[in-house]
């Protein structure tokens, strides 16, 4: 568990909850756990709750925040909003990725992305963030807290968060970007599966390894598409907020709408590269088997071509083998080489004409 309070350019890191003291006008206290930590905890985590927000989680809620398979989503009471948003990170060894059950074939990348839900409680004065044992981004970001507190608070100012809903969406927006970051290793791994589809002279047999990545892709889709419908419903929400009482509380308020539309667009960008890959995907799955069927349709043009070609040569050689004693040439000293001569010049002009149509031709393949 990590707890800190923050008030302007001033970050606090305490070690446990009674050490963050009572609340005071212009900070708010930021407490994230583990799963385990919140169902060991939650006695202690509701009595901070109610002297922070004034207000306890409900049942339900605290339920959602323990649910490991539960899918993006919003919601809200009176006091508080929910937000359960699906991360994309790549596991770290040693963890089983929740993208598709394991063990499971196909590009690496594909088998570590993790998507386990992070919950958020955001009340007017303090946000609850629920993470899994393995998540990166929170430790990132609380010693990227940390480091604003040291540095110049003049440079820092950008990068404290203002209020709780701004911190969530600072932490939503980093775990978006995180899976921007696994484009490239993801696109090298799908370019070589695409490559080998697409080579001649490679035989792709591992056909259920490649469906497998096409069934991730689209459960990757349906994840992100949820992650855009809750960041959607908390900026619907925002706008049915009381009018603020003070030009700074509206600016903050727009600042919120601005940032929650930034953190949409970022959403908008992982969809729209997931469906490029699965279009692509499925793009060199269709010119594999046109490529292989234009290959089948070269290689029996040519056994017909050269069918045809024999098939004369067959009828002579047919006609000379019949059990008749009255046919021409067949007693002459110089019948056999007319009848080579005549099956050569016949083969020889059906090899030319067949060429010159382009229906025996030399191919790269």
């Amino acid at each position: 568990m990590r707890i800190f309070r923050l008030s302007g350019n001033d970050i606090l890191a305490v070690d446990t909850l009674s050490a963050l003291g009572a609340p005071s006008a212009g900070s708010f206290a930021w407490v994230s756990c583990t799963r385990e930590a919140l169902q060991a905890h939650l006695a202690d985590i509701q009595a901070t709750l109610q002297q922070w927000g004034g207000a306890q989680l409900v049942d339900l809620h605290v339920s959602d925040l323990l649910n490991r398979q539960l899918p993006s989503h919003y919601d809200y009471t009176a006091q508080y909003d929910v937000l359960v948003f699906r991360r994309l990170a790549a596991a770290q060894a040693g963890t089983s990725a929740t993208l598709a059950p394991a063990p499971r074939s196909g590009p690496p990348i594909l088998r570590r992305i993790d998507t386990s839900p992070v919950g958020f409680v955001v009340m007017e004065s303090i946000v609850l963030s629920v993470h899994p044992s393995d998540c990166t981004v929170r430790d990132a970001y609380a010693d990227k807290l940390l480091q604003s507190s040291s540095n110049d608070l003049r440079a820092a100012g950008s990068r404290v968060p203002s209020s709780p809903p701004d911190l969530m969406l600072r932490i939503v927006n980093t775990m978006v970007d995180g899976f921007l970051e696994l484009r490239r290793e993801l696109n090298h791994q799908l370019d070589h599966w695409q490559a080998e589809l697409l080579d001649p002279r490679t035989r792709f047999n591992n056909w259920s390894a490649l469906l497998e990545a096409r069934v991730s892709l689209h459960q990757l889709d349906e994840v992100c598409e949820d992650q855009r419908a809750a960041i959607q419903d908390w900026i619907e929400a925002v706008k049915t907020w009381p009018e603020a009482a003070t030009p700074a509380l509206s600016r903050e308020r727009d600042l919120l709408q601005v940032r929650g539309r930034d953190v949409l667009e970022h959403i908008e960008r992982v969809v729209h590269h997931v469906r490029r890959l699965e279009q692509s995907m499925e793009t060199a799955v269709q010119m594999h088997f046109s490529a292989q069927g234009n290959r089948t349709n070269d290689i029996m043009r040519t056994l017909t071509a050269l069918t045809a070609v024999f098939l004369p040569l067959n009828l002579i050689a047919g006609i000379f083998g019949m059990n008749f004693d009255a046919i021409p040439l067949l007693h002459s000293a110089s019948g056999f080489w007319w009848a080579m001569g005549s099956m050569s010049l016949i083969a020889a002009v059906l090899i030319g004409l067949f060429w010159r149509k382009r229906y025996i031709a030399r191919t790269d393949r």
